[in-house]
């Protein structure tokens, strides 16, 4: 196994053979990744069953599940029914692809594995990014997966922490978990002391939909974990009607908490309610920093990367956040602020991390000196 990555070995092929390769497997990771972005969050088997058409069907075969090749050959559209096929899938295997040549292109004459180990990383943070973007959700397959694939990988490849000592390395991952998970829920915590209510003004009569699992507003869901932390959480409203399985009501005080809806005077228990429809103009939600799951995403981040990649991914994501808000408000779209997950920042932050960033912080520090 070692003799199969051994830099000797791959440097008997020229160097951009291997680049070719990489950027060929890295879009066939990026049609995979399009099959998890669109099935996990909502909670489906990335496996089972193979890809099909989303509109008719139609099983797709494998001469027709060739990544870029296939959508550019059928002009973006099913081979079955014609109906389109969103250019997003075209965009992540290219995508991913250009990642894990980039990856190849930075250390693969330094290490084959450490390689291998970024593209991992890169791919996980595409399906992070697209995922977050349309669901506002960064499900746990991918930070308390990434958490433990990066202790594993920490574990196998010190290179990722720049020592050559197993040990070391995973003592790193594991610090550096501990550091990304600690640090973001420090700031999670300070700004939910800070800014612990959001005030959303709606249309008149904008009918709101209470699930199980969230907040299904006009223009997007939030689910309940990224509103409640505490028992004390609470949303509220003031309703015109209310309609529930087995009742209904008008113009009553709403007060939703983890264990308890209070409609008016009467206490229910949340969990004997499995969906609720208001007609209100405004709800007082929890809001936080960021959501839970940016916490695990910063400790996977820490996990693979370490501790100095974990607070640079902080500190860098909000110097990004702040530009795109600059440039929103100079554009006039500043509402627009609003509606961007903090997931893709982080991304992009370690993403930096990992193409230069450190060798930035290097020369930052010692320009101080």
């Amino acid at each position: 196994m070692a003799r199969m990555f051994d830099p000797e070995v791959w440097a008997a092929v020229p160097f951009h053979f291997w680049s070719v390769v990489f950027f060929v497997f890295g879009s066939m990771v990026g049609s995979f990744l399009n099959v998890c972005i669109h099935r996990m969050p909502r909670g489906l088997s990335v496996v089972s069953p193979p890809s099909h058409c989303p509109h008719c069907g139609y099983s797709i075969p494998w001469f027709l599940n060739v990544p870029l090749v296939t959508w550019l050959t059928l002009r973006g559209k099913c081979a079955n029914c014609r109906a389109p096929i969103a250019v997003r899938y075209f965009l992540v295997e290219l995508l991913t692809g250009l990642l894990f040549l980039g990856c190849w292109l930075l250390v693969g004459k330094q290490s084959v594995l450490l390689a291998l180990a970024y593209g991992v990383i890169m791919a996980g943070f595409v399906v992070a990014t697209f995922i977050d973007f349309e669901h506002f959700i960064i499900p746990d397959e991918i930070t308390i997966g990434g958490m433990v694939a990066g202790v594993a990988f920490s574990a196998a490849i010190p290179a990722l922490h720049g020592t050559s000592s197993h040990a070391v390395s995973l003592l790193q991952s594991f610090l550096g978990l501990a550091v990304g998970w600690g640090v973001v829920y420090l700031v999670l915590r300070v700004g939910k002391l800070m800014f612990g209510k959001q005030d959303i003004q709606l249309p008149p009569d904008t009918r709101v939909i209470f699930t199980e699992t969230g907040v299904i507003l006009p223009d997007k869901e939030i689910p309940f974990e990224e509103l409640f932390y505490r028992k004390s959480d609470v949303i509220k409203f003031q309703a015109k009607t209310v309609e529930l399985p087995d009742r209904s009501y008008k113009d009553i005080e709403v007060r939703l908490m983890p264990e308890k809806l209070h409609l008016g005077d009467e206490v229910l228990d949340p969990e004997t309610v499995p969906r609720m429809e208001v007609v209100t103009d405004r709800l007082v939600i929890p809001r936080e920093a960021m959501g839970f799951g940016d916490v695990k995403f910063m400790g996977a981040i820490g996990a693979f990367l370490g501790w100095k990649a974990a607070l640079f991914s902080l500190m860098f994501s909000s110097v990004l956040g702040a530009l795109v808000g600059v440039f929103l408000i100079a554009i006039r779209k500043q509402e627009w602020s609003s509606r961007l997950p903090y997931g893709p920042y982080i991304a992009m932050a370690a993403t930096v991390w990992i193409f230069g960033g450190h060798r930035l912080v290097t020369w930052w520090f010692s320009r101080m000196q």
